[in-house]
């Protein structure tokens, strides 16, 4: 698969994934009536939906991240060139903030906000630390590539409600939830520590994930072509 396509499909995942992530809270927040639970269940159904059917679509191409922390474990595997991570990790980043004007476009609000939703705290910080060390078990130790949709989706829709963060586990989509001053959003203030957190659970998860599923390094010098299928076709990878 050409790199083009692969960034092309890193690229317009993320848009989609911000779009329904941010699009669905705002849904949520109009219809709920004030109810916090139920809008939390609906933004966690939309989310859980899409992941999956992104993941199904896009994974083939590109590995479907759509997550810098994947990216970067992913290149410490050696599964993906250092060059092609950072350009992975630009897009994603690019195409979340991307999809947040685009969730925003499609409910009639400023295109351009900046969130005031306070996220912050050691309880906030280690449930992320806890949702992305978990993801990135699951796109780790999954043995069959067909799996990863629904184990990837089951994870987040699940970590959504066990998690005091309400499960984030993704360096660009904070960023981008920054960027919306809506039932999604996280001060820019507070996406640091978040950030840090992510990247400290993903860390984590590879270094259980190597001796827990006996995990290798990977050369991306000396893969097969049907390596290079099975990374693409499994999330490496809400």
């Amino acid at each position: 698969m050409s790199p083009s396509r692969r960034l092309t499909a890193e690229g317009i995942g993320s848009v989609l994934l911000a779009a329904t992530v941010i699009g669905s809270g705002v849904m949520a927040e109009r219809l709920a009536g004030g109810n916090t639970a139920i809008a939390l269940l609906a933004n966690t159904g939309a989310t859980v939906a899409v992941l999956a059917t992104l993941i199904a679509l896009l994974g083939p191409v590109s590995g479907a991240h759509f997550n810098p922390a994947v990216s970067l474990v992913q290149a410490l595997r050696g599964a993906l060139p250092w060059g092609e991570a950072g350009a992975y990790a630009l897009l994603q980043v690019l195409g979340c903030c991307l999809g947040a004007a685009l969730a925003h476009a499609m409910f009639g609000l400023p295109l351009l906000q900046s969130s005031g939703r306070v996220r912050t705290g050691a309880a906030q910080w280690l449930a992320e630390a806890v949702a992305t060390f978990g993801l990135l078990l699951v796109i780790l130790g999954h043995r069959r590539g067909q799996d990863a949709p629904w184990m990837v989706a089951a994870w987040i829709g699940a970590a959504y409600w066990f998690t005091a963060s309400t499960s984030f586990a993704n360096p660009a989509i904070t960023i981008a939830r920054s960027l919306s001053d809506t039932f999604a959003g996280i001060r820019p203030v507070d996406v640091g520590a978040f950030i840090a957190a992510q990247l400290v659970g993903a860390l984590l998860a590879l270094c259980i994930a190597r001796s827990l599923f006996a995990l290798e390094p990977v050369s991306t010098g000396t893969l097969t072509q049907s390596d290079s299928q099975d990374d693409a076709s499994s999330p490496l990878r809400t």
